[in-house]
Formats: structure tokens, C-alpha cells, sequence
């Protein structure tokens, strides 16, 4: 009888582990993703997904954004023809739940998984699809199954015929492509098409390279040249190359850009290097967006991995990940000379001017701008009581690492901290970090307490600018003075996709006159406001027209006519906010902006 039992245990034991190395394997291996691009007229991506062993109650999950771009996206939106087949062919009941696609089916049944996705919108969070481009945002195509995000996924592409693909992901030897598990994957977009390659440069021996589309309007050589100089400037700020290889892609006429670990997905759309002017800001751009596989993606707040795909990742310290990076943007410039110290000035006062006289400096902090992003967009919401953290925070920054030069006679600063950031919480925690920590960081390397100045992030203190700036020897030149042109008071949000997302300052003669943001705007004096019109001439002073000014506003009622609203033109003062070297600084007042 004890026999008995010992062998009815040990079966029971074997079954047991039988069953589990079983669900091992079948977590452990890669999903199958076949994703069809030739659909180009229909303009859908054609997604197939081949499950080995599915278990008992399958839920797939799309993502309700992607990191990089804090908001919240419709993906869910844009699936259609959703569907799951047995191993026969034959279709099994599922149902949606939001983002969720519930399936229900016999435990360990082989599974394919099959949808569309319509790629309508040509912005960089988006999917995008035609005759002439593919542009994969992998959040808003692949689904992963819950709670199984560290699944390894093998990839394959199906491409009109003379089309090619672009990606970081890596190879997998068999014609397609790897991801270690999901995040990988929604970490790594894909371009498709008939790409152009610029000549790849290397920089610590490793290979970088500037894939893209619709790129007449850049000097090839002129670029690459200039982002040697930048990468090489990051990398030697950081001290190493964390990847293998990095890839720029340009995805044409599309608006903004997304950083990731090994790559960019920037928008090119207008941007040309071949002025003084175009170069400088398209530079500006992809070093900023280069940038942030250190300063976002490495060196992190916490919140920002492991992403909540369903809900998003709500933070604080974008500050730190956006603004931060705004204000290294001018300071790489300088180190790699592509500008000088006055343009790098000018440009940090544009910063201070842009937030030192908007009214919702007064309502919301730093911090908060961050937190808020998921409702008001990263340019911030209502100008009247919101901020975007990409104007003060590159303030904030210049201030904190003038504060740190100055307490350590400028044998600490801001690099320091980075590097910091990046050895203690990346390399060796291989976490973010809180804001707790960030703070605690820059008041070592800092030697005292910064208290004063995290109030800046903390709450709408106005800044003692002489203070921080004069650590350097600059005075700032805080005199209102008059805008040239007539003030009317109405711009539109740079998120716009319509003539809705309208910016009416408080104060203003539109808003004296009754315009509200929730206002449409149909034309003015008669000129009918396309969203093109209204982004790139409604501004809140128009300078070729003069204060006194009369016009007409015409609006939409909101029941389907029109309402007209008379706006005599003012005049708006703002702070000048000018950086000026001093006439005799001190001896380290002139070492920390010779070497600031």
C-alpha cells in the first residue's frame, strides 16, 4: 500500500512537472507577427498572429499609447476585422472590452489571430499607410497578451514589391525580424518604402545611420557631418555608447518626433538644412530627440518603465526627461560649435520669455505641468493656467547647473549629475529614478542643499533669475516693453488638427470681446481659417497690422450658424528677459561662463 502511494506520488509529481515546463516553454516562446504592408490604396496594414499554445482564457491587449508621446491614443479605434481561428479553420467567439480582445478557447490550441489597421493620421504615434510610405507605430499594431509582455516575438514583413524596410530591431537570420519581448518591439518603429540612406557614421566605432523619406529639401552630407559632431558630443557627456547600432528615421512630411532606445522616428516634413536657419533647427531637433535615449529612456523618472500600457505612465519628473533635454540641445550646439555663446543666450531667453509671460506661470508648478500632459498635451493646455514644461524646464536647467558650478567653483556641474543618474539608476539599479532621488543626486554632486531652487519645480515661485544667471556673470534684463504689431489674442494649440484647439490669452481684446477657447473660428474680415492658416498665420500678435486695428471675427454658434464679434487690435507688453554678460565679473564669475 505505501508502494502504492509512493508511485501515485511520484506519477502525480511528474504530471506536475510535466505541465509546468510545459507552460514554461509556451511562455517562453516567440509569437509569430506577420504584418502585411502591400494593402497601400486601402491604406491598412493587414496583422496575423500564429499562437503555438494558447492558454485557457486568451486576453489580448493593444496599448492605449506609446511611450515617448504622453497622451492618450485611439488605437483600439483603428482595428477592424478582427478575428481568431482553431487549428481547423474555424472561428471562435471573442468579445471586446476597450483595448481588450477576450477570447475564450481550449487550453493549448494552436491559434491565428487576424486583423486590420486602418492608418489614416500621418503623425509620428500613429500608424500610416499609402503608395508611397509605411510609417509602424508597433504600440498601435501589435497586440500582446496579457500579462505576458516579456514574450519574445519573431516578425515578419510582407512589402510591395521595390520597397524596403528600416528598423532597429534585429535581425533574426531568417529574413524577418526579433524582439526580446513587447517592449522591445513597441520600442521600435518601422519605416517602409522606397528609402533614401545617407552615408552611416560611426562614432566610438559604433554605426550610426539616417534612413528616410521626402528628403530633397537636406544636404546629406551637411547633416550626417553635423550629427557626427553632435553624437559625439553626447556620447563624450555620458562617457559610453549604450547600443549597438542607432538609426534616424526621417518619415517625411509628419509632424513631431519620438525617442527610443536604439532609434528616432522624427518628422521631416518642411525641414531642410540647406539656410542657416533650416540647419539650426532641423540639428536642434534630432540632437534633442538623439538625446533622449540617455535622458527619457536610460536616465528616467521611475514611472517611465515598466510602462502601464492601459492606463499610461502619469509623472512629475518630465521636467527633467523633456526639459532637461531642451536645455542640452543649445549646450551640445555650443560644445560641437555649431552655435556660439550669444545664440545659445538668445535662445535660452526666448525660453524665459515665452514662459515668463504667459499668465498660467501663476497657476501651475513644473512638476505639475508633467503630470498633466495626459489631459493638456505637452505644449500645455490653457495658456491662462497652464505651462509646458518644455519652456520652463530648460530654464530651471540652465539655473541648476549655474547653482552647482557655483557651490563647487565650478568644478561640478550638470554632466555631473547626469553621469550620476545614468551609473547609479540605469547601469546599476537598471531602474528609474524618484524625484526624491533626482533632487538628493544634484545636492551631492552640489555639496549643499538646493532648496530654493526646487522650489522652482515645486510651486509658481517666480525665480530669482540675477540670482542664478549672475553665478555666471550675466545680468537679465526684466523690463516690459511694447510688441510691435497689434495684439488680438488668439493662437492655436501647435497640437491642432482642426480649427477647434483655439488659445485665447486673458486680457486680450478677443477675450474682452467674449472669444473663448471653446470658440471655432470661421474667418476673419472674411478670409476663410483653414488649420494650415490658422497655424501658421493666427498669431496672438499680428505683426503687419497696427493697435487700433478694428476686425471681424466670425465664429461658429455651435447650432450650425455664425455669430460675428468686432475686436479693436491692442498692444501687449512683455518682459524682455535678456542675457547680458556683465561689464566686470568676478574671476569664477568668468570661469563659469567660459566653461558653461
Amino acid at each position: 500500500m505505501a508502494t502504492s502511494r509512493a508511485v501515485a506520488r511520484a506519477v502525480l509529481c511528474w504530471l506536475l512537472l510535466l505541465v509546468g515546463t510545459s507552460a514554461q516553454a509556451a511562455a517562453s516562446a516567440p509569437l509569430h507577427y506577420r504584418l502585411d504592408l502591400r494593402a497601400t490604396r486601402q491604406s491598412y496594414f493587414e496583422v496575423a498572429l500564429q499562437l503555438r499554445e494558447a492558454p485557457q482564457d486568451l486576453v489580448l491587449v493593444l496599448p492605449t499609447w506609446t511611450p515617448g508621446y504622453y497622451q492618450r491614443m485611439d488605437y483600439a479605434e483603428q482595428v477592424e476585422r478582427f478575428e481568431v481561428l482553431d487549428p481547423h479553420g474555424q472561428p471562435l467567439h471573442w468579445r471586446r472590452e476597450d483595448n481588450h480582445w477576450r477570447i475564450v478557447n481550449p487550453a493549448g490550441a494552436q491559434l491565428t489571430v487576424r486583423y486590420r489597421v486602418r492608418a489614416g493620421r500621418d503623425f509620428v504615434a500613429s500608424n500610416w499607410l499609402d503608395g508611397h510610405k509605411g510609417h509602424v507605430s508597433p504600440a498601435g499594431m501589435f497586440m500582446h497578451p496579457q500579462g505576458r509582455i516579456a514574450q519574445p516575438v519573431e516578425l515578419r514583413l510582407e512589402l510591395p514589391d521595390g520597397w524596403e524596410a528600416a528598423t532597429a530591431l534585429p535581425r533574426d537570420g531568417n529574413g524577418g525580424y526579433r524582439a526580446e519581448d513587447f517592449d522591445q518591439l513597441y520600442d521600435s518603429p518601422i519605416l517602409a518604402g522606397k528609402l533614401t540612406r545617407l552615408a552611416p557614421f560611426e562614432v566610438r566605432g559604433v554605426p550610426h545611420e539616417v534612413v528616410g523619406v521626402d528628403m530633397e529639401a537636406i544636404d546629406g552630407a551637411l547633416l550626417v557631418a553635423d550629427l557626427r559632431k553632435l553624437v559625439q558630443q553626447a556620447v563624450d557627456l555620458i562617457g559610453e555608447v549604450p547600443y549597438r547600432r542607432y538609426t534616424f528615421l526621417g518619415i517625411g512630411p509628419s509632424r513631431g518626433g519620438i525617442e527610443h532606445l536604439e532609434s528616432t522616428a522624427v518628422g521631416l516634413g518642411g525641414q531642410g538644412n540647406r539656410t542657416a536657419e533650416g540647419r539650426l533647427r532641423l540639428d536642434s531637433f534630432l540632437i534633442h530627440e538623439y538625446f533622449h535615449h540617455f535622458n527619457a529612456k536610460r536616465i528616467r523618472p521611475i514611472e517611465l518603465g515598466p510602462f502601464d500600457y492601459d492606463h499610461g505612465s502619469r509623472s512629475t519628473g518630465l521636467w527633467v526627461a523633456e526639459g532637461l533635454t531642451v536645455y542640452y540641445e543649445d549646450v551640445l550646439l555650443q560644445r560641437a560649435k555649431l552655435i556660439d555663446q550669444p545664440q545659445r543666450l538668445g535662445n535660452l531667453s526666448e525660453h524665459m520669455r515665452s514662459y515668463g509671460n504667459q499668465r498660467g506661470r501663476l497657476h501651475q508648478s513644473l512638476a505639475q505641468s508633467g503630470a498633466a500632459t495626459w489631459e493638456d498635451g505637452p505644449f500645455g493646455g490653457d495658456p491662462n493656467t497652464t505651462i509646458t514644461y518644455y519652456e520652463k524646464g530648460p530654464v530651471v536647467g540652465a539655473m541648476l547647473d549655474l547653482a552647482i558650478r557655483h557651490a563647487t567653483a565650478n568644478r561640478r556641474s550638470l554632466d555631473d549629475v547626469m553621469r550620476t543618474l545614468y551609473r547609479e539608476y540605469y547601469q546599476r539599479q537598471r531602474r528609474g529614478w524618484t524625484a526624491q532621488e533626482f533632487r538628493a543626486v544634484c545636492e551631492r554632486i552640489a555639496g549643499t542643499g538646493l532648496g530654493d531652487l526646487f522650489a522652482y519645480v515645486d510651486t509658481t515661485a517666480e525665480p530669482d533669475y540675477a540670482r542664478y544667471f549672475g553665478y555666471a556673470g550675466l545680468s537679465v534684463d526684466l523690463a516690459s516693453t511694447p510688441e510691435a504689431g497689434g495684439w488680438l489674442g488668439i493662437s492655436f494649440h501647435p497640437a491642432a488638427q482642426d480649427g477647434d484647439q483655439m488659445l485665447v490669452e486673458a486680457g486680450s481684446p478677443a477675450w474682452n470681446a467674449g472669444v473663448r477657447g471653446n470658440d471655432r473660428l470661421l474667418r476673419i474680415d472674411g478670409a476663410v481659417t483653414t488649420v494650415g492658416d490658422a497655424l501658421l498665420r493666427i498669431k496672438p500678435v499680428l505683426a503687419d497690422v497696427s493697435p487700433g486695428t478694428p476686425l471681424t471675427l466670425v465664429l461658429a454658434d455651435g447650432h450650425g450658424g455664425e455669430r460675428r464679434v468686432m475686436v479693436a487690435l491692442g498692444t501687449r507688453l512683455q518682459r524682455r528677459f535678456t542675457l547680458t554678460p556683465v561689464a566686470a565679473p568676478t574671476p569664477l564669475q568668468r570661469a563659469i561662463l567660459r566653461t558653461w
